[in-house]
């Protein structure tokens, strides 16, 4: 991996695409690239690059929860005819890459184009002195053995920083548990804003392209409602890809704490954008269902008192009714001692939470097969807000 590109006026192209049909996928794509510039103007002829899919967990394409083989197909066969060689891969909340990409539907549409997966499985520490906060990171090898990386988010709500977008799809080039790591160290969304503002300025992807034909609202990001949107999203930076989605559906881009860091490492960020492509106004989604709260996600701790925190803070909640009692979420739980468990070590109990103990990352919400964990916020919270 690279960090040599020269710096580029931040574009993003907002491109009609009304289904998952090879046929207008292709042209879409090939219209957003040309919005663009080209790839050919983009990438240098045999340059490596990696296509980075939102593969958060191995689920069929038809949940809208990771972004569609069909868009990964269309992106890889217009780079492949600009003459680039081709790596794929992500590192999935749960389980190997390989099996989170092949139930995901991308391993497939790989494998006809002859594109390998990447090792997303070791890493090697990269130095970034000019980071925000994060003055190094653990790469995925995968990502260190391409010339750049080409990021292919989905469109979607998330409950900690509001969505995910390409900024945040960028946090699984970093492999493993050490993902795991960052929850349990950053203890609010404005210090994980930061943190993920930071590596995607080390990865700085040169081309981001959005999955928004059927994104996912409400309780994102596994969990929520598919969205028709009809569009693609292209752009030459991850950050500007995501204050043009913010806006798309009138949420406030300071709300995002990867846009709260980048506005504060530099003023200009969230203005200083080129739209191209369809008006972004005839494109907008309204009602779309996200938290436009203007409160935190977190109620950071040192602000307020802990029992005024855990009176008012939003939290994690399981709902017993669809609770499978499957363990995924005291799996995923990243803080030592976890902060839910099932009571009296009785693992045929629905778990219960530690609220003392709980961060507020929302991994359990984020990763629950069933639907079974939404967050709330106590009156309390709702008044303070």
């Amino acid at each position: 991996m690279t960090n040599s590109i020269k710096p580029r006026k931040p574009t993003v192209a907002l491109v009609r695409c009304s289904s998952y049909d090879p046929g207008e996928l292709d042209l879409a794509v090939a219209e957003g690239l040309a919005l663009l510039g080209g790839a050919k103007n983009l990438f240098e002829p045999q340059q490596i690059l990696l296509l980075k899919p939102n593969v958060l967990i191995g689920e069929n394409p038809d949940k809208h929860v990771t972004t569609h083989p069909a868009v990964f197909a269309a992106v890889a066969r217009a780079l492949k005819e600009a003459g680039t060689q081709l790596t794929y891969g992500d590192s999935p909340a749960f389980g190997p890459p390989s099996i989170s990409t092949s139930l995901a539907g991308i391993a497939a549409e790989a494998e006809k184009l002859g594109i390998p997966l990447a090792d997303f499985v070791n890493g090697q520490e990269v130095p970034f002195p000019e980071g925000m906060l994060i003055k190094q990171f653990l790469l995925a090898k995968g990502v260190l053995e391409a010339d750049a990386v080409v990021c292919l988010p989905k469109f979607k709500t998330h409950a900690l920083t509001r969505i995910t977008g390409a900024v945040k799809n960028l946090f699984g080039c970093i492999p493993g548990l050490t993902k795991s790591e960052f929850h349990a160290n950053l203890m609010n969304e404005v210090q994980f804003g930061r943190m993920l503002y930071d590596l995607s300025r080390l990865i700085n992807p040169p081309l981001c392209i959005m999955d928004a034909v059927i994104g996912m609202e409400g309780n994102g990001p596994r969990n929520g409602t598919p969205r028709r949107l009809n569009l693609l999203l292209f752009s030459n930076d991850a950050t500007a890809l995501d204050v043009v989605m913010a806006r798309l559906i009138n949420l406030d881009p300071l709300l995002v704490p990867t846009l709260a860091a980048a506005q504060a490492h530099q003023p200009d960020t969230l203005e200083d954008i080129v739209l191209v492509g369809e008006d972004l106004d005839a494109c907008r989604i309204p009602d779309f269902d996200v938290n436009r709260n203007p409160g935190s996600t977190t109620l950071k701790k040192g602000f307020w008192s802990n029992a005024l925190r855990q009176l008012a803070s939003p939290r994690p909640v399981i709902d017993p009714g669809k609770c499978r009692i499957c363990g995924t979420c005291v799996q995923i739980c990243p803080v030592s001692p976890k902060a839910l468990s099932f009571e009296n070590n009785d693992s045929k109990s629905v778990p219960i939470y530690n609220y003392d103990l709980c961060i507020r990352c929302y991994c359990c919400q984020e990763t629950c097969p069933y639907d079974a964990i939404y967050v709330k916020t106590p009156l309390l919270g709702k008044i303070i807000h």
